[in-house]
């Protein structure tokens, strides 16, 4: 009994693994171990024997099972005490940063915007958002019937009864910023006027607060094909491919002649690109200033002249992100910036009027 025990005991000391102490269990204790047949043996001793041997076999069944649970703990916590070695960390880092939100596309946009025309020469200018009639209108040459001057297309602040001051607006363009600037550092200039504007719309392509760019550049002999090129380079950087325009004569007040602005795109599969294909798409308003836009602002139209053009930031921004509503930049939480890239439009709901 004592061989059998010490034969045993010395394999589980030396087991290395739990594999190889499952294989010490099953030759000593398993159905056909070692203890486990001399148990079976009991049978066919006498009582007197039974009495000597049946407890010395319980006793090295115990003393075996002990030691094969130890031996298995002491492996486990030597693998445990290696992992941990490999696997060490230090908890007194500081954590990894977790962003909290995004660039709004409406930001990143106008960012590169000015970027890109600043890199053309242009400043920014900017000025108040509540504007009187004078800068909003009159200054820019819109006549008092204009249907832009209606309550139904623009905001119009509440006046106190008795307040005979002239009407304040809630700025339709931004468009009194040249006025202003102008007024301010006379001629030349070259300048873009980014902000937000406001106007009594809603639908896909309008909501009632929405952002402009607008550029003025004044000086001795500037013309159209000063307008196309600018405008051209600018899509160009913007849209990262090289973007053909199109001039279709139009009507504005304070320019005269005026033009929308149609950029080269294609449809395909409902999706539009743009600076390729054979299609059209308006994208701004835009011509030469007004000679009475100029004396509004203090300017001889006899010695001076220019181009003005004026494009959503919002509506670029569709084209860029493929946004197929408007309205989806106000109302929308930050799940929809991570929902949306930067491929090309993927509804055709944009092909009339982004110049508004």
């Amino acid at each position: 009994m004592d061989d059998l025990k010490q034969k045993y005991l010395t394999a589980i000391a030396e087991a290395a693994d739990e594999g190889a102490i499952e294989e010490v269990r099953l030759a000593a204790l398993g159905k056909k171990g070692e203890v486990s047949l001399k148990m079976r043996e009991l049978g066919k001793m006498s009582p007197e024997e039974r009495q000597v041997a049946g407890p010395a076999l319980n006793a090295l069944k115990d003393e075996l099972n002990s030691a094969l649970i130890a031996r298995k703990t002491a492996l486990g916590d030597a693998a445990l005490e290696e992992r941990l070695r490999g696997e060490w960390l230090d908890v007194t880092l500081p954590a990894r940063r977790r962003p909290a939100g995004s660039i709004h596309p409406i930001s990143q946009v106008t960012e590169e915007v000015t970027a890109i025309f600043a890199s053309l020469g242009f400043s920014v200018a900017e000025g108040p958002r509540i504007e009187t009639d004078w800068y909003n209108f009159d200054a820019l040459n819109i006549p008092g019937h204009h249907p832009a001057r209606a309550e139904m297309d623009t905001f119009y602040m509440a006046r106190a009864e008795g307040d005979n001051r002239p009407p304040a607006v809630l700025r339709t363009h931004t468009s009194p910023v040249q006025i202003r600037t102008m007024e301010k550092e006379g001629a030349p200039i070259r300048i873009i006027c980014p902000g937000g504007v406001y106007r009594a719309d809603y639908d896909q392509t309008h909501t009632p607060m929405f952002h402009q760019v607008e550029g003025l550049a004044i000086d001795k002999g500037i013309s159209m094909a000063n307008l196309k090129w600018v405008l051209e380079e600018f899509f160009t950087a913007y849209f990262g491919t090289e973007v053909k325009t199109r001039f279709r004569a139009s009507h504005f007040p304070f320019t005269e002649p005026s033009a929308e602005v149609d950029v080269q795109c294609s449809w395909d599969g409902g999706t539009v690109k743009v600076g390729e294909g054979d299609d059209w798409l308006e994208v701004l308003g835009s011509g030469m200033v007004h000679p009475n836009v100029l004396r509004n602002a203090g300017i001889d139209p006899a010695e001076y002249q220019g181009f003005a053009f004026g494009m959503g930031i919002d509506r670029i921004a569709m084209l860029k992100y493929g946004i197929p509503d408007l309205r989806a930049f106000f109302d929308s939480d930050l799940r929809w910036l991570r929902h949306y890239g930067f491929s090309a439009l993927d509804q055709p709901g944009l092909a009339g009027g982004l110049s508004r």
